[in-house]
């Protein structure tokens, strides 16, 4: 099927119902997250092995993980831009490309600075499509089923990361990693193939003019009874008012609380420490005292606390909203992260120790997926106008990776310096500030379209209290 004939084609919808296109998208796309999370999750097995068969350092092994989040950033900002060029969907396409060439390049690595530069390269797909797929699918979902879908991503994240770990425990022992990071090929190939079978954002088809093309992809992701002339509509009220550089936009005044909620949600979302313990569990415990298999196995068991901690917020996210999850439960993702920095105090861990250490690890992998890593992937393409959705969404991208590097740099470095208890006691504080943070700054976009977002944002006001007035008077009506 040709692109054209799949934007101005429609296939049937039953009334009350989504038309499977929707899922079909959100589904496809979302294999992006797969790749992202299989490729940041591989790492802590491959690290095991791939170390003693470089004889890396410490040092050298933040590098090495380090090197696909240098990669990410580059990704991140230049997917925006080029998207907006190009559209979406090519980008996507593009992302599984670059991965796949990456993929195989990290297998076949014959020493440390190859794997480190297929790993940059794996970057940049990485961070092309944190900033791309997201934005992708909040221009194609319905408001009132798009934080499920958009959460989709997350999940898919977190599918990928649990493969890894299955990957890494079946694969262990010397060699075995260069099988670990080509198996990423296979994703890759579906994605590619998949997204030839989808159509272009209708946001982005106007944005170029082709508002019938728009018009067309629309009428086939909405229900009957839908009124799609009135969401094309509501895109062409946003997009008469488009500047011509909207890098220079981002420094208005009344984009800043979006640009604040979205920066500081991508912050913290690394800050309280979640890649602290996807790329360095099983490095952490093995130190600690434990086998080499048990470590394996745990890291297994966050992989499956992340997928059930991705399908829990698929399921919650659209329910209770996005700052409400936040604030229901980061405070007991601070709490876990706290009992396990004091579980490390002694210096020889016991294997009640072990338990603890491993329920606290458990505990606060699913408070935190469910919460902050379903929403921080919702919350910027959902709140950041289309005038300058490509470049911001990239800034946020940037933002995440660029504290996630900071977190993969010097986690191992804390952690030697400054003991577990210390290192792990201050992503716990950081756990607290979000918490803070979100209280002050983030709104809700719950059941919003993407156009009433921004005319919330463009009002004089506070932001979120501009949200929550349009709340109201949506239900009065």
């Amino acid at each position: 099927m040709s692109t054209r004939g799949a934007e101005a084609g429609r296939g049937p919808a039953t009334a009350g119902r989504q038309p499977p296109l929707v899922y079909a998208v959100a589904a496809i796309s979302a294999l992006g997250g797969l790749l992202f999370g299989y490729d940041t999750g591989i790492i802590s097995s491959a690290l095991l092995f791939l170390s003693r068969d470089f004889g890396l350092s410490s040092r050298e092994q933040e590098v090495v993980v380090s090197a696909i989040l240098v990669g990410a950033m580059v990704g991140a900002l230049g997917g925006g831009a080029l998207s907006n060029r190009f559209g979406r969907r090519r980008i996507v396409m593009a992302v599984a490309v670059v991965f796949a060439v990456g993929a195989v390049a990290a297998a076949l690595a014959p020493g440390t600075a190859s794997l480190v530069a297929a790993r940059f390269v794996l970057g940049l797909s990485v961070g092309g499509a944190s900033a791309m797929v997201p934005v992708y699918i909040a221009e194609m979902a319905p408001p009132r089923i798009r934080g499920r879908l958009m959460v989709l991503f997350q999940l898919m994240v977190a599918i990928g990361q649990l493969i890894a770990y299955v990957c890494g425990y079946l694969l262990a022992g010397s060699g075995g990693w260069r099988w670990m990071f080509a198996l990423a090929v296979v994703p890759a190939a579906v994605l590619l193939v998949g997204m030839t079978r989808l159509p272009e954002s209708p946001r982005w088809l106007v944005e170029a003019g082709r508002a019938e093309q728009a018009r067309a992809v629309l009428a086939r992701l909405r229900r009957p009874e839908d009124d799609v002339d009135g969401e094309i509509a509501e895109i062409h009220a946003v997009q008469d008012r488009l500047p011509s550089n909207p890098w220079r936009e981002l420094r208005k005044g009344w984009l800043r609380p979006a640009l604040v909620a979205a920066l500081g949600i991508a912050m913290f979302s690394q800050l309280t420490g979640i890649n602290a313990v996807v790329y360095y569990a099983p490095t952490v415990l093995t130190d600690a005292g434990f086998v080499d298999s048990v470590a394996l196995l745990t890291g297994i068991g966050i992989g499956v606390m992340l997928v059930a901690a991705g399908i829990a917020g698929t399921l919650l996210v659209d329910r209770i909203g996005r700052r409400r999850i936040l604030l229901l439960l980061m405070p007991g993702s601070a709490l876990a992260m706290g009992v396990l920095a004091l579980s490390f105090l002694p210096q020889q861990v016991s294997v009640t120790q072990q338990w603890v250490i491993v329920a606290a690890l458990f505990a606060y992998i699913g408070l935190n997926g469910v919460s902050m890593q379903s929403v921080v992937w919702l919350l910027g393409p959902e709140i950041l106008p289309l005038a300058v959705r490509g470049p911001a969404t990239s800034l946020a991208a940037l933002t995440l990776w660029g504290f996630d590097l900071l977190i993969a740099i010097t986690a191992l470095t804390m952690v030697n310096s400054f003991g577990r208890t210390a290192t792990f006691g201050v992503y716990a504080l950081m756990n607290v500030l979000c918490v803070v943070f979100v209280a002050r700054y983030v709104p809700e976009p719950k059941g919003r379209s993407l156009e009433q977002i921004e005319q919330a944002l463009r009002r004089p006001g506070r932001f979120a209290r501009e949200l929550e007035d349009l709340g109201r008077r949506q239900s009065v009506r």
